[in-house]
């Protein structure tokens, strides 16, 4: 069990803050250097650490779930966010700040894809086959969750950037609802409405039915043709 529970954590530690990273890096590589300026061009965790999506939420998650089911099933967490400045972003002399944006939120999803990969070619060397399990499916369930076309997750900065521009301002504008929108979807109304007998848990259902894809997927994408 304490295996268990430092594989969770550990990995749910470096999917956060590679995410944040790979934001800050866009950034920067697209002219901004708020962050880099703010010290989050770094590996040290220190610097990345939200108290309750880096600390409180991934230890949460493991003592709750060995405690009922006796396994971590879950992980989730998050990073405290990147600073990004985005009228510093340009291409050459382009500027376009929504583009822009919508190229710095994509690169943390796809940085957790690619970690996922690297976790599925690393699963076969037969070293810590346990670890890169949870590795695999911690960036692949945060990954996918940012995905959501919904402001501030990244998928809806991506939505701005891309939408026509009636639309992506009323998008950006629900930004300050988001959140609360997404909490209230993915923990209360399961919640509430689980202890009256009603089954409403549309992100697990969906997690549920896309992470076999998903790992399946990134063990081909690695050359295991038969998946895992």
């Amino acid at each position: 069990m304490v295996t268990e529970a430092i594989s969770g954590i550990l990995a749910t530690l470096i999917a956060i803050i590679l995410h944040e990273l790979a934001h800050g890096l866009a950034a920067w590589a697209l002219g901004d250097k708020t962050a880099k300026l703010a010290g989050r061009l770094t590996l040290n965790p220190l610097n990345h650490i939200d108290p309750i999506g880096t600390v409180f939420l991934p230890i949460f998650l493991v003592v709750s779930q060995l405690a009922t089911i006796g396994r971590v099933a879950f992980m989730f967490g998050w990073a405290k966010p990147v600073p990004v400045n985005p009228m510093a972003l340009h291409i050459g002399g382009t500027y376009n700040p929504r583009r822009m944006m919508a190229m710095v939120a994509i690169a943390g999803p796809l940085m957790n894809f690619a970690l996922a990969i690297i976790g599925a070619q690393l699963f076969f060397t037969g070293f810590a086959p346990d670890f890169f399990l949870y590795f695999i499916a911690v960036n692949l369930v945060l990954g996918l969750f940012n995905l959501l076309p919904l402001p501030p997750m990244d998928g809806g900065r991506v939505a701005v950037g891309l939408l026509p521009l009636p639309a992506a301002k009323w998008l950006a504008g629900m930004e300050k609802y988001g959140i609360f929108a997404v909490l209230l979807v993915l923990f209360v109304l399961p919640t509430l409405l689980g202890q009256a007998g009603i089954h409403f848990d549309p992100f697990n259902d969906a997690l549920n039915a896309a992470l076999p894809w998903a790992t399946n997927l990134v063990f081909q994408m690695t050359g295991h043709t038969n998946g895992f």
